[in-house]
Parts: C-alpha cells; structure tokens; sequence
C-alpha cells in the first residue's frame, strides 16, 4: 500500500470505489441497468453503489473488475477500502495523538488550484500537456504526485478494445511522457502498466536533488504525453479525483479536418448531462487551427467533464477516447 493511500479514511475509500465503477462503466459504454444485468445485480443496487450509499463488497468488485475489464483498478480501490477498514479499527482501540484538522475533509492534504488540459491533434499524433497548480494544506512534505494514462478506442465494445490493445499495447517509447516542476525536471516510476492504462507517480525529484512540496507551498507541475490516433479516441476525460478550484480544457485541431465538439458532464448522484456551458470556438484562418476552450470553477469532487469531437472532413478518424485522472 502506498504512503498516499495510508491517508484515505473509509468515507473516502468508499468514495473512490465508486467513482471507480462509474468511470469504468461509462468507458466500456454500458448504462447501469446492461452492468446489472451482467454481474447478477439490481440496477437499483448499482446506482447505489455508485452513489457511495452502499458499502463495497468483495464479490461486487471481483465481478464488477472483471465485467469492465478494468485492469484490477476496481479491485485495487476495494483492497484500500478493506485497507481504510482496519487502519479505523486500529485507531478506534488505540487512537493517535490528534492533529490539526485539515481544510478538507477527504483524505488527502493536496488541493488543485488550476488544472489546466491542452490537447493538440496534428493530424495523426495526440500531444496532451497537462499543467496544474498543486497547495499542500496538510503537515507533511509531499514527494510524489499519481498520475494516470488510460485509452479507449472503441467506446461500448469493450471487447474490440481489448483485442485492439492486446495486438497493439501503449508503449513508454510512444507516449514520450516528460514532466517538470518550476523548471525542473521530474522523475517518474510506473505504478501499473498494462496495455491500455498507465499508472505513473511523478516524482519531486531528479539528478540534481529534491524539492519536495511543503505544507502550506504551492507549485506548479507540467507534465506531457503523446498517443497515436490509432490508439486514441475521440473523447477526453477529466475526473475531478482531487478538491479543485478551477478546471479548463482546450483543444486544438487542424481547421481542414472541420471538428465540431461537444460535452457531457457526471457526478456521484447524476447520469450523464449536457455541459452547462458550451465550449468556445476559435478559428484561426492564418494558422490553419481550430481551438474548442471550456472551463468551470470549484468542480464537485468525483465529478467527470467529457468533450467529444468528430472531424466532418474525415469522418473515418472519428471512431474512437482518452482521460487522464
């Protein structure tokens, strides 16, 4: 167990197992009622679990890990939650001496300030660069930062995907990913590997020496990576998995290819629902691009932004997903 997931409390845990399901669900295509009937459960009792109104359980995460094929990132959440469990009733016999209550209650000292995503499509290659203002409000010094990469390229047919990524697996030489902060450059390890999710710490730390963020700093990390159109698909996703202040999203695509795009956005207690506001368009004649921004201030925490595209030009490129937590 890491040191980030010694920090989850139980309501916590509960909760990301069920932004977990959620998020599966919706990338495998499959509303509430089609899951239900897959693993042998209640559509009324799935929602629930997604909701955080009913407790995991392990033979709901084995079945519901297997089902959506999430690579054992649902069962990994249930295995915290079972972790969350007894560090509470370790605590509960012999409680610690009590710290400083913290600005948010949810399990984690980090708070996103502004988290901003710029996509940009040349034609065949995905370049994602990623840049977030990151506080720590806790009392200890925070040393890595958990990142993740997962794709989709046929959203609903989670079967095609898999054999799709069996045969042709993200690699590290292809997402070319690099990160710094301030300017310096960040180390990173890999947390999971597998073919179409990556799981990667970024690490406050290079050659040089360390530069840990302390309590009450704030910092600025950037980090970038790429992913052919042949692997990527035609929607990004931003899961709020952290307090955040303000969350933008830009994308910028060749004007020859005509995109239109559009979002839905999700929450613990709600299906899918159009964006409240739609995504600014900008075309820009000279330079031949066309850039689609959106943004939205104090995201509800486990909530999910998708904006979707097509290229009308070429409509055989508008057949496939990409989101990053």
């Amino acid at each position: 167990m890491d040191a980030q997931a010694e920090t989850v409390t139980v309501e916590q845990a509960i909760a990301n197992f069920s932004a977990e399901v959620a998020y599966w669900r919706e990338v495998r295509g499959m509303s509430k009622k089609v899951l239900a009937a897959a693993m042998g459960y209640t559509p009324s009792y799935v929602s629930h679990m997604e909701a955080g109104r009913t407790k995991p359980s392990e033979d709901f995460a084995r079945i519901a890990d297997e089902q959506l094929n999430s690579g054992k990132a649902i069962w990994n959440r249930w295995c915290e939650y079972e972790a969350a469990k007894a560090r509470a009733h370790t605590l509960a016999i012999s409680p610690p001496p009590r710290r400083a209550e913290q600005p948010y209650a949810t399990g984690t000292a980090l708070v996103v300030e502004h988290d901003a995503a710029h996509l940009d499509y040349d034609g065949s290659m995905y370049r994602l660069t990623m840049r977030r203002l990151l506080r720590n409000t806790g009392n200890d010094p925070i040393t890595r930062y958990l990142i993740r990469i997962s794709v989709d390229r046929y959203p609903g047919e989670p079967e095609r995907s898999n054999e799709h990524y069996r045969e042709h697996p993200l690699t590290w030489a292809e997402l070319n990913l690099t990160a710094c902060s301030c300017g310096e450059e960040m180390l990173w390890e890999a947390k999971h590997d597998r073919d179409a999710v990556k799981e990667v710490w970024l690490l406050f730390e290079n050659s040089e020496g360390r530069f840990p963020l302390y309590p009450g700093e704030s910092v600025w990390i950037e980090y970038a990576y790429s992913v052919s159109d042949y692997k990527w698909g035609r929607w990004f996703q931003r899961a709020v998995r952290l307090p955040t202040e303000h969350l933008e999203v830009q994308l910028d695509f060749p004007l020859a290819l005509d995109p239109v795009v559009w979002g839905t956005e999700t929450s613990m207690t709600s299906e899918a629902a159009p964006l409240r506001t739609a995504p600014h368009r900008h075309d820009d004649e000279d330079e031949g691009r066309r850039t689609f921004a959106w943004s939205t201030s104090t995201p509800a925490l486990h909530a999910r932004y998708r904006l979707a595209w097509k290229f009308r030009a070429r409509p055989e490129l508008s057949t496939n997903h990409e989101e990053l937590g």
